[in-house]
């Protein structure tokens, strides 16, 4: 496995690849939902290609980018395990030149709920870094988590308006034995939060089975969410959704198919799960 730290060498390597590109694109603390990306990419492509770039942009002020759980040595550990050829790591100014105007990226309407409402730009900053490694690795596969599926939606909507044709390759959700979601920020929960942060899960799945019995109105199936996530006192709601699957408005009625959504801080973690309800 080869790491490559500039633009520049990055461009020639992938000019010199003549069968398929794969990307998986981290901000390091890579665990297994990661390596799950990895594990599916793999065979569809014949080149597999990992990055490793803490996106200062997606950040807001009030997030310590500084306390983001990576070790890149451990990361590029678990890259090759995991049959990876190059892995991408460039620094700050490679991604982002001062001596070039990199734009912003439209990240779409669906950038303005939700978790756009609640985490400044953070949309804005993926969408523009996305758009980066892709101009830079040029892949024609993409992984991208569905526990983030807001953020999938965006990293669609840029290939999509852009025109860029890659392939993009929703990941399911990885979890817990008990529910919770693999996430770099759990290593922030202490034991007790830990155990605490099991309401996310639990909240979707009354929400979902409330649904598969026959329950359409989204008011009462928010409702549902809020109730379960209100019985455990460290659980801090930033919004509980039941929003459509494209656009993610929220519903008056589930008619065919909806996406359940949470956002909860827990101690010094902030969460977020989803489940589809269809």
């Amino acid at each position: 496995m080869r790491v490559i730290r500039t633009a520049a060498e990055m461009r020639e390597v992938r000019r010199l690849i003549t069968g398929s590109v794969g990307l998986v694109a981290t901000l390091g603390g890579i665990h297994v939902g990661h390596t799950a990306h990895m594990d599916t990419l793999h065979p569809l492509c014949d080149v597999l290609i990992g990055s490793l770039f803490l996106n200062p942009t997606q950040f807001s002020e009030s997030e310590d980018l500084s306390a983001y759980p990576s070790d890149e040595q451990a990361d590029l550990v678990e890259f090759e395990k995991h049959g990876t050829d190059f892995v991408f790591a460039p620094s700050i100014d490679e991604i982002y030149p001062s001596n070039v105007d990199v734009p912003a990226v439209d990240p779409g309407p669906v950038a303005n709920v939700l978790d756009g409402v609640h985490r400044s730009d953070h949309f804005s900053g993926v969408a523009t870094v996305v758009a980066r490694l892709f101009s830079i690795i040029d892949p024609g596969k993409a992984t991208f988590g569905e526990k983030d599926a807001q953020q999938l939606r965006i990293v669609q909507h840029v290939n999509d308006s852009l025109g860029l044709g890659i392939e993009i390759i929703p990941i399911p959700t990885v979890r817990e034995d008990d529910g919770l979601a693999v996430s770099s920020r759990n290593v922030y929960l202490t034991t007790e939060e830990r155990e605490a942060a099991t309401i996310l899960f639990k909240a979707l799945t009354v929400a979902k089975l409330s649904f598969d019995s026959g329950e359409r109105s989204a008011k009462i199936l928010r409702f549902i969410l809020a109730s379960v996530l209100n019985g455990e006192p460290r659980a801090k709601v930033e919004y509980a959704s039941i929003a459509d699957t494209d656009t993610f408005e929220e519903l008056d009625t589930v008619e065919y198919s909806a996406r359940a959504l949470l956002a909860v801080k827990i101690g010094n973690a902030r969460l977020i799960d989803n489940l589809l309800l269809a």
